[in-house]
């Protein structure tokens, strides 16, 4: 299936590894262009040397919890660009720990990233005449489970805050959507360290799932790249679950 994605132009949030990383490698094989930012110098400039053969995609490194950091940067890269067809919000800071420094971190970055780099994306979606948005929530914004506090509240609030966005925007040519992962499995991600850290939480984490196993970002991605594409152009104000039956309550 033809995605619709040659020659269009993205920017992700958190490209340099994981979901993030796998949804960047995604859309640059689909033939979009792609200006992806991380925390990390370091990550940003590997990443760019194993991209550097996939397709056009350019490398900064940002803090999306800078709000003046991450307009420079989405301003930038629509100027080389010359537009911007779609955004990925994907960063979180992954603060789980219910106490003030996490409520802070999760604000600044799950929430205040995703609000910053729409707002200072849009005037270009809209410009674009197919704009899309995907923002990356989690299973733990819809069920109470370990993560309840800080991490599942903004994601939530990460899903109530897209869907107004796609009313709002539904009329003038950009759509709106969440991807929601389960558990998902990567080299260096969360869940290899809890495996590593605390086996009893993970054999905990991995019963839970029907299928076996947990998600792999490329699995996750695929969401995040079709709902990117023309392909799904009648799709938006959705929250997708990718997590193999992990959840159990009635998605009305």
């Amino acid at each position: 299936m033809d995605l619709g994605l040659s020659g269009k132009r993205f920017l992700v949030t958190g490209g340099t590894r994981g979901i993030g990383r796998a949804v960047v490698e995604g859309l640059l094989a689909e033939g979009a262009s792609v200006a992806y930012c991380a925390r990390t110098p370091e990550a940003v400039a590997e990443a760019q040397v194993e991209l550097s053969s996939a397709g056009t995609a350019f490398g900064t490194a940002v803090d999306v919890g800078d709000a003046e950091a991450l307009s420079s940067w989405v301003s930038s890269a629509a100027e080389a660009f010359g537009g911007v067809d779609g955004v990925v919000a994907n960063v979180s800071a992954l603060a789980i720990p219910n106490n003030p420094e996490s409520w802070h971190a999760s604000f600044n970055v799950d929430l205040m990233g995703t609000v910053g780099l729409v707002d200072a994306a849009l005037p270009h979606l809209l410009d674009s005449g197919a704009g899309s948005i995907v923002t990356i929530s989690s299973v733990s914004g819809r069920e109470i489970d370990f993560a309840a506090g800080p991490y599942g509240t903004f994601k939530a609030a990460i899903v109530h805050y897209t869907q107004g966005l796609a009313y709002q925007l539904a009329g003038k040519g950009v759509r709106a959507n969440t991807v929601s992962p389960g558990n998902t499995y990567f080299p260096g991600g969360v869940w290899t360290t809890v495996e590593q850290n605390d086996p009893e939480l993970f054999a905990s984490a991995l019963g839970l799932n029907p299928t076996g196993r947990m998600a792999t970002a490329e699995e996750v991605a695929n969401a995040v790249v079709f709902l990117s594409s023309s392909r799904a152009s009648f799709i938006t104000g959705t929250n997708l679950l990718v997590d193999g039956a992990l959840t159990r309550g009635v998605q009305l």
